[in-house]
């Protein structure tokens, strides 16, 4: 039910956060297949409807270069303007306007841990909350972190010239990844945090880890590390789990921990008792962790657990194998 409540409240935020202000005109982006009207004053030969071709850029009469307008508001395209129409003494004192006559739409996909995984067709600028809001909010098992993969900008090559990328140039890069706390989205109230998005731009919710826990407990099964704050814990499984069975053996619980290659699992020793009494440091827990807690049925007891985590596959194998 927490994480069913915490889930809920996450995905109104979201929602109230998404309407709240809106974004200027000059804040828009423009895109590829987006009809321009750009006027420069008290000059009609290059007051003009233009349309952004598919690689970014448009043409203007007199201005010998292709101009880049993807991936600028429409305040820096007139500003750019003015500068080229000034440097190529076409007109000494340009004032230039942009305005976006259609706006072509732009793909931008969520996935991961969200209500309604797709691709959005954005016509109007979109910030990273209002992507969230539209394919319903995040999921219960989101984890505290949103992925943005961004596509590098291309650089326009002139014609007849022909470039080939070389390891390590910009060309050859991976995308860049701009990575967000939800938390920092949802409750900071910083607008640095809700990115506007651009066409291409990929949204990934990672699912949050799961840890378990089996043996001599009230309540075994899979608990998922869903937007903690703080790290997942030797105390908060207990607490979660409901604590020590009657017949519980503390001192020789263990964590069966996946090795480097992610077959194997080593045995990592933990005695609850101390960490119960505060008498030493809680442990933390990693992704896929078992927590085993021995009873006083001992070696049958740790025969079946240890079966349990050769075997195991999914959280719902463990949790049916726990019921025995």
């Amino acid at each position: 039910m927490e994480k069913l409540e915490a889930a809920r409240e996450a995905n109104d935020r979201i929602a109230q956060l998404s309407h709240a202000g809106s974004i200027r005109q000059g804040d828009y982006v423009i895109g590829s297949g987006d009809l321009l009207g750009i006027e420069v004053f008290d000059v009609m030969e290059l007051s003009r409807d233009v349309r952004v071709n598919e690689t970014g850029l448009v043409s203007l009469p007199l201005i010998p270069v292709k101009i880049q307008a993807e991936g600028l508001t429409t305040f820096q395209l007139q500003d750019k303007l003015a500068e080229l129409l000034q440097v190529n003494g076409l007109v000494t004192n340009p004032l230039v306007t942009v305005v976006v006559k259609e706006q072509h739409g732009q793909p931008i996909t969520v996935i991961g841990a969200v209500k309604m995984p797709q691709v959005i067709q954005a016509v109007h600028q979109m910030t990273l909350l209002e992507a969230l809001s539209q394919v319903g909010g995040i999921a219960d098992d989101a984890g505290s972190t949103i992925q943005v993969m961004r596509a590098a900008p291309s650089t326009p090559t002139p014609i007849g010239d022909t470039k080939v990328a070389a390891p390590g140039d910009a060309a050859s890069a991976p995308p860049p990844v701009i990575t967000i706390n939800l938390n920092d989205l949802l409750d900071s109230g910083d607008p640095k945090y809700n990115i506007p998005l651009i066409g291409g731009d990929v949204v990934t919710v990672p699912r949050a880890g799961i840890v378990y826990a089996v043996g001599a407990l009230q309540h075994t099964g899979g608990f998922v590390m869903q937007n903690d704050r703080q790290q997942m814990t030797v105390l908060k499984v207990l607490s979660l789990s409901g604590g020590l069975a009657p017949s519980a053996k503390p001192h020789d619980a263990i964590i069966l921990r996946q090795d480097g290659s992610g077959v194997d699992r080593r045995q990592v020793p933990v005695d609850l008792s101390k960490i119960l009494a505060l008498k030493t440091e809680d442990v933390a827990l990693q992704r896929g962790d078992i927590l085993y807690v021995p009873d006083s049925a001992g070696k049958r007891a740790w025969r079946r657990t240890g079966e349990i985590a050769l075997s195991l596959a999914t959280g719902a194998a463990l949790i049916r194998a726990t019921r025995y």
